[in-house]
């Protein structure tokens, strides 16, 4: 006999390697803490499901989501994705149409309810230590203002379709020396601060 699913509402996170918590125990990423948060507010949501790995663009996210269906649905959807585009030097308007289509994939997995789903923008790697040392020697370009720019595209597409944004941005900009090891990804307590501003968005969709 088949064990019985557990209990609670289904959470799927969607992203990069902001997602999967690159450099991070798997209980420091972002939706591991805000699932776990969730839970302590009475809120039965399980772990997520995460469908994310570092250096994935808005394609290869896409991709990999192709490959992982049937998904179903679920009650409630996180996304972020959109950093490796920039560092690539992919252009903003491809990233446009493509976030776009995931956002709408996104929705469709929420079982059509944009109310359920959330975005978190793209953190600022350029004022990391490593992106501090890639700028420094010449080899990048302006970092915050492209980051910036994706930013505002991300934005707009989800307050056009009724989607949540909520803005990490500063918080990555104001702890630039809470990273990981390799002196680029975000450090457990940085994601705890993106967890603490997505907690009460987090709460009031699913009180809906």
């Amino acid at each position: 006999m088949a064990a019985p699913a557990p209990a609670g509402m289904r959470y799927l996170a969607l992203g990069d390697s902001y997602t999967i918590g690159e450099g991070v125990d798997p209980a420091g990423r972002w939706p591991v803490q805000l699932a776990t948060a969730l839970r302590g507010e009475g809120i039965p949501l399980r772990d997520p499901r995460i469908i994310a790995t570092t250096g994935w663009t808005t394609d290869e996210l896409s991709s990999a989501i192709d490959a992982a269906e049937p998904l179903g649905h679920w009650d409630l959807v996180s996304l972020l994705i959109g950093v490796n585009n920039q560092y690539r030097g992919r252009s903003v308007a491809d990233y446009k149409s493509e976030f776009t289509r995931l956002l709408e994939r996104a929705t469709g997995f929420a079982n059509g309810r944009r109310d359920r789903v959330i975005v978190l923008s793209i953190p600022d790697w350029g004022v990391t230590p490593f992106g501090v040392h890639e700028t420094s020697n010449g080899s990048r370009g302006p970092v915050s203002s492209e980051i910036d720019a994706f930013n505002a595209t991300a934005r707009e597409v989800c307050e056009a379709r009724g989607v949540v944004f909520v803005d990490v941005t500063p918080a990555s900009r104001a702890g630039a020396q809470q990273v990981a090891e390799d002196g680029l990804h975000p450090s457990a307590d940085m994601y705890t601060q993106w967890t603490q501003l997505a907690l009460p968005v987090a709460r009031g969709l699913l009180a809906r």
